[in-house]
């Protein structure tokens, strides 16, 4: 199989996480189960070529239905066409699930377990500058209100 240009990249300069990928194959096997790290290195190999793989067909799934974001349905759709139709409501469960555990509200982010507005989050984040800045300064801080130019501290 040729390998795939992603964007310019060669197919060596895109991978995964090699640690993490090694501790998920150590968790998934009984205890008393070594993996030799070429093992390791191909189970690797095989995650990646299969994210190209799903990646590519749901990106055809996409443009098949004129669309240029690629949405989880044209996902779930492409384990559909890959033969992987067993593991869509597994897949579908997780995203679910990870939708609870995010908040994907356009108007609010998520700060420590809090909602915020854009205007509350950029005022958090302008005093966190000041902050930092403070630091910088030797601790020497010079506090400015909410209606400063914070660019123009020095």
């Amino acid at each position: 199989m040729e390998p795939m240009d992603i964007l310019g990249k060669s197919k060596e300069d895109v991978s995964l996480p090699k640690s993490t990928m090694f501790k998920i194959i150590k968790e998934m096997l009984p205890p008393d189960v070594r993996v030799a790290r070429d093992t390791q290195d191909l189970l690797v190999e095989c995650c990646v070529e299969f994210i190209n793989l799903l990646s590519s067909e749901s990106n055809d799934v996409c443009n098949r239905e004129d669309r240029r974001t690629i949405a989880p349905d044209h996902v779930l759709k492409a384990l559909e066409v890959l033969g992987f139709g067993e593991y869509i409501e597994e897949v579908y469960a997780a995203y679910q699930q990870h939708k609870l555990e995010t908040l994907d509200s356009p108007k609010g982010t998520k700060f420590g377990g809090m909602e915020m507005t854009e205007e509350q989050a950029a005022a958090e984040q302008q005093r966190m500058f000041a902050e930092a800045r403070a630091r910088m300064n030797n601790g020497v801080s010079s506090q400015k209100t909410s209606e400063s130019d914070p660019t123009l501290e020095s």
